[in-house]
């Protein structure tokens, strides 16, 4: 679901450099290892630089071992292929789900020409693209008069209303599972509608699943470029901002704490039980995102990340900042950040059925438990911003 982020208001920036002090005891969160460095805010600055890159860096390589996958699987469309594509599809989502943590700022994921809306746009109608349930005949695949192209598929993309989706993670779902039509489980798609004379328009399903993978590649490779060492790029510029880039960093972790995955992503869901608004619907994998989301805030917050091959990013952290000038708003928004992990951590699968029941259910009651501790560690973070100088900080906020 888009959100266009607000207007931000102005502040007057604070240059003061910080000095570090000794992590206080009791963090249960994990921390960055000890830097050599001096605390400043462009150590600060340059450590989410790069922890940023390594976080796509990793989204693009699920991203194209993904597209590996798909191109065997429609090579020789089969279900074991079939399977081992979704596999791949659910662990790219495993790095993606962290990077949301990045957005909201106007920057190169999500500014005016950004490609967020390409890549990860929801709720989606999966008509729009093919045949669903009581419509065989539905969508793009089967109007022979589109052509399937990289090009066609972008300008497709949200055309006449934001459900109406092309491209991105959860087009790519919506191919591999199908619709989800089981109360136990996820879509069930069989590999033989990508086998010709076994369904119409296998071809071309068949040649729009590698398309859509082929712009999902692109685009994530266009960010993470964005964000390399060492070029004249967004990243160059965002290390030079000071205090200005820290204030992007917390309105990307609050905005995201608060108006998206609390907001859009949990609470939509809970009111409506409607499972057209649960993130990746198809898959089952809703809970997962939720995860992702919730430790991609908690890796900024604490400058450290884990790269899919397990190598550690560390580094100065805005926690480091805060503790500088209070220790125990430090300790308290690590702490609730711990606990808005382990709350999404603790949402059961299905997701789709977790939202079901009355007010006191379990499953709803631990998403709500979940949205309860992202509302609190928004607060934390919007006062934190004010312990490093950043008086005004402005949010988005749930529609």
């Amino acid at each position: 679901m888009q959100i266009q982020a607000l207007a931000f208001a102005a502040i007057v920036l604070c240059t003061t450099v910080a000095q570090a002090q000794p992590a206080p005891a009791g963090t249960t969160a994990p921390r960055a290892a000890a830097q050599p460095q001096a605390l400043t805010n462009q150590a600060v600055v340059r450590q989410y630089a790069a922890l940023v890159h390594a976080n796509y860096d990793d989204a693009l390589k699920g991203a194209q071992a993904l597209q590996k996958s798909i191109a065997s699987f429609i090579a020789k469309p089969s279900d074991e292929g079939l399977k081992a594509a979704r596999r791949a599809w659910l662990d790219a989502r495993e790095a993606y789900g962290q990077t949301e943590a990045f957005r909201f700022y106007g920057g190169p994921i999500d500014n005016e020409d950004g490609p967020e809306g390409r890549i990860n746009a929801w709720p989606m109608d999966e008509s729009y693209v093919d045949y669903v349930e009581g419509a065989p005949d539905a969508g793009i695949i089967n109007d022979r008069k589109v052509p399937i192209t990289k090009k066609r598929l972008s300008e497709l993309n949200e055309r006449d209303g934001e459900e109406n989706i092309a491209t991105g993670w959860h087009a790519i779902e919506f191919l591999l599972w199908g619709q989800d039509l089981s109360d136990t489980g996820p879509g069930d798609r069989s590999f033989e509608d990508f086998v010709d004379g076994k369904r119409p328009n296998a071809d071309r399903r068949r040649q729009y699943l590698r398309v859509v993978t082929e712009l999902l590649v692109d685009d994530l490779r266009t960010v993470a470029r964005a964000w390399a060492p060492g070029q004249k790029n967004y990243r160059a510029s965002f290390e030079r901002g000071g205090q200005e880039s820290l204030r992007k960093m917390l309105v990307g972790l609050g905005s995201l704490s608060r108006g998206e995955l609390a907001g859009e992503r949990l609470e939509v869901a809970l009111a409506s039980q409607d499972q057209e608004d649960e993130h990746s619907c198809f898959s089952d994998n809703t809970h997962r995102d939720a995860v992702t989301n919730a430790l991609g805030i908690q890796n900024v917050w604490l400058g450290r990340y884990q790269r899919t091959d397990g190598s550690v990013v560390a580094g100065p952290s805005l926690r480091d900042l805060v503790a500088a000038r209070d220790a125990a708003l430090a300790e308290r928004t690590t702490q609730q950040i711990a606990r808005s992990v382990a709350a999404a951590e603790a949402i059961p699968a299905p997701f789709d059925q977790a939202i079901l029941g009355d007010r006191d259910a379990r499953g709803r009651a631990l998403i709500q438990q979940t949205i309860d501790n992202l509302t609190q560690q928004s607060k934390d973070l919007v006062e934190s911003a004010n312990a490093i100088g950043i008086t005004k900080l402005t949010l988005v906020q749930p529609e």
